[in-house]
């Protein structure tokens, strides 16, 4: 399976993960099977030494439990954001709506509860990967729709000149918009883009994620994220006052 995460260049090294849970058998668990897959892996068992090591600049992706000791993982997943895009996906035995929301709204990429499937975890891994890795693909040409620019070659977007603070969940649903701009781009078309499947009906981290960019880039004349309902969404230039 890891052949089809080498697609990408990543090869040019080998993928990196965090696992940050204080389940130290599961750890082990899921260590032996990344490592067989041809991914490093380092594991932190509380949240404060997992915040150290995410803002270390040495990995390609984290995965974070929430239920930790010294800082649970909202708490960390907050310290990252302030200081990094790394990409992190949230795993939980915490089910409940509230926390999904919480932990996507807080800036994570994924949340995946527990228990999973490690090949459905690797398999998410592999499409966050994709998402963030710019050497995936040539880069298309940066795109504007009134004052907003979107530059998928650095994967970032401008308001006014102004550098929105995006994650890369973020930037990457607002780069399909802008590419589409004033066609309805339905659910299905942007999970498949960024999940590589279509959306499912019980499935709300879309939502999420529209309902955060669209604060993001609020401003006078900027162009406004329109819900086509049971459809999908629009990105079109703002309409006169």
């Amino acid at each position: 399976m890891i052949e089809s995460m080498n697609e990408s260049n990543l090869n040019a090294r080998p993928v990196s993960l965090l696992l940050v849970d204080d389940d130290v058998e599961l750890c082990g668990l899921m260590k032996d099977f990344f490592e067989e897959q041809g991914i490093q892996v380092q594991i932190a068992n509380d949240g404060r030494a997992g915040l150290a090591k995410a803002l270390s600049g040495q990995f390609d992706l984290v995965l974070l439990d929430v239920m930790l000791p010294a800082l649970d993982g909202f708490q960390v997943l907050r310290e990252i954001r302030r200081q990094s895009s790394v990409p992190v996906i949230m795993l939980t035995a915490r089910i409940e709506r509230p926390d999904r929301v919480a932990g996507l709204e807080g800036g994570a990429d994924d949340y995946l509860p527990k228990p999973f499937d490690p090949d459905e975890l690797l398999a998410r891994i592999r499409a966050v990967l994709r998402r963030v890795d710019p050497n995936r693909r040539p880069a298309a040409a940066p795109v504007r729709v009134g004052p907003l620019e979107v530059n998928s070659a650095n994967q970032s977007a401008h308001l006014a000149g102004k550098r929105i603070e995006l994650t890369a969940m973020e930037f990457h649903i607002l780069d399909v918009l802008a590419r589409a701009a004033g066609r309805v781009v339905s659910r299905d078309e942007i999970s498949t883009v960024l999940y590589q499947r279509e959306a499912t009906a019980y499935e709300r981290s879309l939502d999420v994620h529209i309902s955060h960019l669209r604060k993001k880039i609020e401003g006078p004349g900027a162009p406004v994220i329109k819900t086509v309902r049971g459809v999908g969404y629009c990105l079109t230039t703002a309409e006169p006052a």
